[in-house]
């Protein structure tokens, strides 16, 4: 080897050296993107949701909202994290035909967890259409102060919040206009539409 070689070979030393320096700006890098985050989730605090149907455990969603702007949202059963402030908390039922939801406002504070709850009254609605005395198939429109909430099968059940909704029973070409149908809380209403 030449001399000239020898020399612009870096020495152990040095390489030991710079090495330790790549490694220690980069565990600074980090440390410091890091810190930023850190920061930030101080400030943060939670809301934790629980959503109930007539009393009873249910599943549902949590929608935080600043002016019209969602925040955050997620299942209710697992705290969603947001900045410390003012929110209107959204609560859904899942499962009910209308889409039931419960507005409140929370404050949330940093480092603190605030609870929105929401207890939804709700009964059961089925149509059964029939046509020469048997059940056949159909569908059934449902609407609530003029508008369509949802649309329901001959024999299918569903969940529906408490109120008086008008049903519209359809076979073919026919069909049968229901009006003032009260769903009851936790009971079942069941119409029944006979068409020849």
């Amino acid at each position: 080897m030449t001399q000239s070689a020898l020399n612009a070979r870096p020495d152990r030393g040095r390489l030991v050296w710079l090495g330790r320096l790549i490694g220690a700006g980069a565990l600074l890098a980090v440390a410091g993107w890091q810190q930023p985050q850190s920061a930030r989730a101080a400030d943060n605090g939670k809301v934790a949701c629980e959503v109930k149907e007539n009393g009873k455990a249910a599943s549902g969603t949590l929608s935080l909202l600043q002016g019209d702007k969602e925040v955050a949202s997620g299942p209710c059963g697992k705290p969603i994290s947001v900045a410390a402030g003012d929110y209107d908390a959204v609560l859904s039922l899942d499962g009910a035909l209308d889409g039931p939801q419960q507005k409140k406002p929370v404050k949330v504070a940093a480092g603190q967890t605030v609870s929105a709850n929401a207890d939804f009254a709700t009964g059961l609605l089925e149509v059964r259409i029939r046509s020469q005395g048997r059940d056949t198939a159909g569908m059934a429109i449902i609407r609530k102060d003029g508008k369509q909430v949802g649309t329901l099968g001959s024999g299918v059940a569903a969940h529906l919040s408490t109120g008086s909704y008008q049903v519209v029973a359809k076979y073919r070409t026919q069909q049968k206009v229901f009006d003032a149908v009260a769903i009851q809380q936790g009971k079942p209403t069941v119409l029944e539409a006979s068409f020849e």
